[in-house]
Order: C-alpha cells, then structure tokens, then sequence
C-alpha cells in the first residue's frame, strides 16, 4: 500500500464484532441500555456527592474522580461501536481513531492513578488518623486531584503523540475500537522509540501502582489487627476488600491485554472482548460498588432521588 495514502481524513477498518445478522439488533439494544445506566449509575453519583454538602470529604472527593473518568471510558467505546454494530460500518476516520484511543487509554490510566490515591486515602485515615486532616487537607486534595489528571494527559499525551504519523501502510485495526497497540502496527518503518516509551509506560504506571495500592493495603491490615478489637479483622476486610478486588481484577485483565498485542497467536477476538470488558463492567459496577457500599453515599442518594421524584 503506497505509504504516502496518510492523511487525517483517511478511513481505517476496525474489526468487526462477528456478530450473527439476526443477533444485531438484540445485542444493539442491550448495548445501549448498558451504556444508558452507565450514565445514569455515575451521574447520579456525581450529583450525589456534589450536591450534598455532607459528602464534601476528601475520601468522596477522590471518588468524585472515578465516575468522571468511567464516563469518558464508556463514552469513548460504546456510540462508535454501537454505531458501526447497526450500520455494518465498521470504517472510523484517522483522526477519529486517535480521539477514540487517547481517550481509551486516558481512561485505562486515569482509573489506575484514582484508585492509587484512594488507597493512598484509606491508609492515612486509618493508620495515621491524628494526622489525616492536615495531610489530606483542601489544599493537598487538591494537589492530588491535579496531580492525578495532570500525569493522565501528559503521559498519555505524549504516547499518542509518537504514534501520530504522516505515513501509514495500512488501514486495518486489528480491535473492534482504536487503541495505541493497533495504531502502532499501521506505522511504516521504525517504531522502536514507541515501543520503548509504551513499555517504560507501562512499567512506571502499574508497577508504581501496584507497589503503593499493597503497601497501604498491608499498612492497614496491620495496623487494624495491632489494634486487637474484635471487629478488627472484619473492619480491615471491609476497608481493603472491596477496592482490592477491583484494583487487581483491573490491573491483570489490562495487562492481559497490553502484552497480548506483542503475541501473535493470541486470537484477537478474545483480545478484543476482553479489552471491551474493561470498558463496560467497571464503569457500570464502580458506581454501584463504591456508592452503595458507602453508607453515607447511599442515604443521601436515596433522598436526592426521592427529592426529584417528589418535585417531578
């Protein structure tokens, strides 16, 4: 394919989802419910935390950022392939493309970096509580909250920004959606300073990761089980479970898929649907997980929503 054929308006050729004819209009519909209580689910937490003054702690405020960066997932994936699903489409501009994969990728980060820093959160309020309104005060909050987005489009940024060329030889995307991997194998000639930047990446984000999420995680079940009060061993549970679950679960199912792309006979279907699972499940259950199991978000969404239907 001649190499001078790269221009912004350029169609590329997303894998299809090998999805039956008679199945696509099911599947459509189902896909459009999830993508519309995805919505629902987040901005109403959103709404929760925002409109309640109650809520304005640091732990919620760093939860704030979650449903604002799973909307930017969901929204990434689901119009485009829900789109491309019910026209048999499945063609995206080059320019397109890369809007879909910097998105994508902000979110994958962005979800790694927030949940860091409410591990972060937890294991001040437990293990240095005396000090935890100085250290976790508005200002630092907010330093950490700048911090967080600001490492997301930087480092993002930058890891489209290489793969941004002037010349392509070809147009096929090996994954239903656009992601910096599939980008990359369009690229004539030398990739490498790609390459090396994506694995010192990927290295840097989730192995900083992973390392502070265990160290807090083991400082509180430590610092729980020294306290010798019965309920310690439920209470270090409680704190540690349920975020643990979710950071890891996150963490090998997306690294599953970066390194997937460097094999070749990994099948690129079950690349692809597990890729796209990183996209629908946390975004639909983080909501769920995070605002009912938080007690004070529970009680005050339960009368935000009685509140609106009462006025309706």
């Amino acid at each position: 394919m001649d190499s001078n054929m790269s221009t912004y308006s350029t169609l590329l050729t997303l894998e299809p989802l090998g999805i039956a004819p008679l199945h696509i209009f099911p599947v459509f519909m189902f896909g459009t419910l999830t993508y519309c209580a995805i919505l629902f689910f987040n901005i109403t937490l959103l709404l929760t935390i925002a409109l309640n003054q109650k809520l304005h702690k640091s732990m919620h405020i760093l939860l704030l950022n979650m449903p604002i960066n799973d909307i930017i997932g969901a929204s990434a994936l689901f119009p485009q392939i829900m789109t491309s699903m019910l026209s048999q489409n499945t063609s995206i501009t080059y320019s397109a493309c890369y809007v879909q994969a910097f998105l994508i990728h902000l979110y994958g980060t962005g979800s790694f970096l927030i949940l860091t820093a409410m591990a972060y959160d937890r294991y001040i309020a437990i293990c240095c509580p005396l000090k935890y309104h100085t250290l976790m005060s508005t200002n630092n909050l907010l330093k950490i909250i700048i911090t967080v987005w600001t490492i997301d489009f930087t480092v993002i940024g930058l890891l489209l920004a290489l793969s941004y060329r002037q010349e392509i030889c070809s147009t096929r995307i090996v994954d239903p959606f656009c992601n910096n991997p599939s980008l990359m194998k369009l690229i004539c000639g030398d990739i490498r300073l790609n390459n090396y930047y994506g694995l010192s990446l990927t290295v840097f984000i989730h192995g900083l990761s992973l390392f502070m999420v265990l160290f807090t995680y083991i400082q509180i079940l430590i610092t729980c089980v020294s306290k010798r009060q019965s309920d310690a061993k439920s209470k270090a549970i409680q704190t540690c479970g349920t975020h643990l679950v979710v950071y890891l679960c996150f963490e090998f199912i997306s690294l599953f898929v970066i390194i997937s792309h460097r094999f070749t006979n990994v099948s690129q279907y079950i690349r692809g649907a597990i890729a796209t699972s990183l996209m629908i499940f946390p975004p639909f259950l983080n909501p769920l997980i995070y605002g009912l199991k938080t007690k004070e978000i529970r009680q005050n969404g339960t009368v935000l929503f009685c509140k609106k239907i009462s006025q309706s």
